[in-house]
């Protein structure tokens, strides 16, 4: 019978060590506020504000993470570190970190530069995903593909100045032809085809060191003239004018720093 006021005993015991413990955490708190000036504790109450807003705005951050990562295709590796993801997955990782606020105007600087082919694509594909939400995208990019897929509008840049603008297919009929015709020969015969070349119809030919670029309305007629000529090539390629064609037209060839 002994051991029932022990344990109360004890009990109280505890009970007056935490509310020793609330008071001297009180006292730390009123000590804290006394050191505070006015506009830090205006700025503290501001961010506390602010955080009850986004949270109104935008919900349960757990639940506006979780809908990021699917949304960039990382919702499986939501639990994994930053540093092991590939190159890909930190970009798309970084995309997501830009929509935390849900903007409406995204700045990209060389999005995909340095990344694998099916990397570009995932990235690509979730960048037009935000077009078709109705996200305003404003990138800068060497990726003349990634220009085509992407843009409305671009702006054709040339030593900080503006070269051409307009739409993809408006730069491309303005500064190029529908189609490119790319011949290769031997090598010990390809200045002598480029000279017979001369007489083939053709907006203009570019001859580099490797191949020969014709531009031209059709590439099978353009063919076809080139074989009557006398010259058959070791190989032929007909394709569809791009916007690189029309960067290299604007700007050259020429490498800079």
């Amino acid at each position: 019978m002994d051991a029932v006021p022990d344990d109360i005993d004890a009990l109280k015991a505890e009970l007056i060590l935490a509310r020793m413990q609330a008071a001297a955490a009180q006292a730390r708190a009123a000590s804290a506020q006394a050191e505070v000036t006015s506009q830090q504790a205006l700025i503290a109450h501001l961010k506390l504000e602010i955080m009850k807003l986004n949270r109104a705005r935008f919900g349960p951050g757990s639940e506006r993470t979780a809908r990021l990562l699917d949304f960039v295709q990382l919702a499986d590796r939501s639990k994994d570190q930053v540093e092991p993801l590939s190159g890909g997955m930190k970009r798309r990782l970084t995309i997501a970190r830009s929509l935390i606020n849900e903007p409406e105007i995204l700045l990209l600087d060389e999005p995909t530069t340095g990344l694998d082919p099916q990397a570009r694509h995932a990235v690509w594909d979730r960048l037009y995903r935000l077009k078709q939400q109705g996200v305003t995208l404003v990138l800068t990019t060497h990726y003349m593909d990634e220009a085509e897929q992407l843009c409305d509008r671009l702006v054709v840049m040339d030593g900080g100045r503006i070269a051409a603008q307009g739409s993809p297919r408006e730069l491309i009929a303005a500064h190029s032809t529908p189609e490119v015709l790319e011949l290769r020969f031997e090598v010990a015969g390809h200045e002598q085809a480029a000279e017979k070349l001369a007489d083939v119809p053709a907006d203009r030919m570019e001859v580099l060191a490797d191949r020969i670029l014709l531009y031209i309305p059709n590439g099978d007629v353009a063919l076809s003239a080139i074989r009557d000529l006398g010259l058959e090539p070791l190989t032929s390629l007909v394709r569809r004018s791009t916007l690189e064609d029309v960067f290299l037209r604007l700007t050259g060839r020429r490498l800079e720093d």
